[in-house]
């Protein structure tokens, strides 16, 4: 299990900055870098080298050569900068576009082919929704992704944390461990294959400590949804290394206690823009889980994602999970990047993986 990690870049308005992912370090210095939160070489500019050693886990030795180098790019794009007529006000070329593109961050599904439908996986900096009938396996993959999001950066992934906003009361702990049992038995299975030096990433990635890194927030009421959404961009900015947000399902308070239909579309939209953001702002993935309805079209009634036509416009990409037959299929029914295809899948006692053969409909824990 092995992804492709990647550098974005976040461009501040105003001023013309060179990101990390193009300074003249070693690729695992700049993903240790992205994973603990440093996106531009501004923010390296005040911190110290013990500091950066002991945040990136490398020798102060290190620490003060990655600084270095830093602080020499830093310099050059200064002067770079005022003579640079390409860029004003903040605005962005298309190459350095082209860039961010080829650089984005995803995070694994543990199915080969779902991500390969993907792209590699769920998008950072992106808003993501994934919706299917109960029992699909919704809950299971947003427990999945929180999980992955946290494999290492020396292995490829992203090394981060995730934030899982639970509206349904539908989080099982017990599974969650199940499947960060899975994930490390997995890094481990790997590295007997192409390293030498898993032991001490072994005792860092416990079961337990990926448990710890998944921040829960349980949600009683649509206005508690608004007021945490509204809070978050304080809490991750004092949790920089959080790199997913899973909203578990966004659709479940806003389907019960709204009349007001024109209402709840502004604030769906106003609360989806802010996750947008978010996404943007930190270069982190938001998954938002979604239920299905019945929508009347043609003489009939069909199964259709929840919350209207509206809401599917709000998403970056939208994924539709469906029964064929007795297995489980991912479609892409939108995406501004991403062709329609579909994919199946299977949800296993160690989480989601491959589609199977034998793969039986059969209810999961």
């Amino acid at each position: 299990m092995r992804f492709v990690v990647f550098i974005g870049r976040q461009a501040e308005a105003r001023k013309l900055e060179m990101e990390i992912w193009r300074l003249p370090i070693s690729a695992s210095q700049r993903g240790k870098l992205i994973s603990a939160g440093y996106t531009s070489l501004s923010s390296l500019s005040s911190v110290s080298s013990s500091d950066l050693a002991r945040e990136l886990k490398v020798s102060e030795s290190e620490a003060l050569d990655i600084l270095k180098v830093a602080s020499h790019s830093h310099s050059k794009g200064s002067e770079m900068s005022s003579a640079n007529c390409s860029i004003v006000e903040g605005a962005q070329n298309a190459w350095d576009l082209l860039h961010e593109e080829e650089s984005l961050m995803h995070i694994t599904t543990s199915s080969a082919d779902l991500d390969n439908i993907l792209g590699g996986g769920i998008h950072c900096k992106e808003v993501t929704e994934i919706g299917g009938v109960p029992g699909i396996g919704k809950t299971q993959l947003g427990i999945q992704i929180a999980v992955n999001v946290q494999i290492p950066v020396d292995f490829g992934g992203l090394g981060g944390k995730a934030i899982y906003i639970d509206t349904e009361g539908s989080f099982m702990v017990e599974r969650a461990f199940q499947i960060a049992g899975a994930c490390t038995e997995d890094m481990s299975e790997y590295n007997r294959f192409l390293r030498k030096d898993f032991q001490a990433c072994k005792v860092r990635m416990q079961p337990k400590d990926m448990l710890e890194n998944i921040f829960y927030f349980r949600i009683c009421s649509y206005t508690e949804q608004i007021a945490l959404i509204n809070y978050l961009d304080k809490f991750i900015s004092e949790h920089k290394d959080v790199k997913v947000v899973v909203v578990d399902s966004v659709t479940f308070h806003f389907r019960q206690d709204f009349d007001d239909m024109a209402l709840r579309t502004r604030v769906l939209s106003g609360m989806a823009l802010k996750l947008m953001k978010l996404a943007k702002k930190y270069s982190l993935a938001v998954v938002l889980l979604n239920q299905v309805t019945t929508k009347h079209t043609e003489g009939s009634f069909q199964l259709a994602l929840a919350l209207g036509d509206s809401w599917s416009h709000t998403c970056t990409n939208r994924i539709v999970l469906y029964w064929n037959g007795n297995e489980r299929y991912a479609y892409i029914d939108k995406s501004p990047s991403l062709q329609s295809a579909s994919a199946a899948y299977s949800v296993t006692a160690r989480g989601i993986r491959n589609s199977s053969s034998s793969c039986k409909r059969i209810k999961m824990m």
